[in-house]
């Protein structure tokens, strides 16, 4: 099968005439763009979230909700499943309804969706039975996924069909550089940290510790929204008509 050209199923048909960028210079291009740095880094701090969250959630379960390995094989695996699942796929649902007219909402709905998810996450660590903590970790499993698609779509329709492959890529470097990288390494980290004073609940304090990194997330992705709104055409129209 021929190589669709890229860009060919773009709004704009001229787009498809675009080279592709070397590597260099869809690197500059990418960091060079101060709302693709943006994006990159509140997609960092939300990821910072959830692989904080990911890498311990099992043992947290088990070490202070009384889950066997058996129930943590069938409940979470079923909660981590159906939650993150639903949660890009509704994601992705409201990007396509209201990312149309408004491009803001690229950033806007993850920011809210991370705002909404922090109580649920602190029911979550502060419950006394895995019955409860489970259905409450739900809800920030189903959340937490709501910032993936939205970045993802968004870089991909900020750069040159040219520079896609590799603006995706950096994205996806800097998100797993700063979640993957550092997300777990904390967690660990202020669990140690915590063990001589809090003990067998050493995880449980890492985790109030690892909440503010929702209202940190939610922040970057409020100021992502109002530079993509400042930047979009109508902002730049509606200023230009107020001189």
């Amino acid at each position: 099968m021929p190589e669709p050209a890229r860009g060919r199923f773009d709004p704009l048909p001229a787009a498809a005439a675009e080279p592709a960028h070397s590597f260099g210079q869809a690197i500059r291009a990418f960091f060079g763009n101060r709302i693709l740095t943006l994006a990159a880094l509140a997609s960092g701090a939300a990821n910072f979230i959830t692989y904080g969250l990911s890498n311990f959630a099992t043992l947290f379960l088990m070490r202070e909700k009384g889950m066997t390995l058996e129930e943590v094989a069938i409940w979470y695996a079923l909660a981590v499943g159906l939650g993150m699942g639903a949660g890009i796929f509704v994601s992705g649902r409201l990007i396509d309804r209201f990312g149309v007219t408004n491009k803001a909402a690229y950033a806007s709905i993850p920011a809210w969706s991370l705002v909404l998810a922090l109580p649920f996450f602190l029911g979550f660590a502060a419950a006394d039975s895995w019955q409860l903590a489970l259905p409450l970790l739900f809800v920030p499993l189903f959340l937490n996924s709501f910032f993936l698609p939205a970045t993802v779509t968004f870089v991909q329709s900020e750069v040159d069909p040219g520079a896609r492959v590799i603006s995706g890529a950096l994205l996806l470097l800097v998100m797993n550089l700063i979640g993957l990288g550092l997300g777990p390494t904390f967690v660990g980290m202020a669990s140690d940290f915590f063990r001589p004073q809090y003990g067998e609940h050493a995880l449980r304090m890492a985790f109030y510790a690892l909440a503010p990194m929702y209202l940190i997330a939610a922040l970057l992705f409020a100021w992502l929204a109002r530079m993509i709104k400042r930047s979009s055409p109508a902002s730049s129209d509606s200023r230009q008509a107020s001189d």
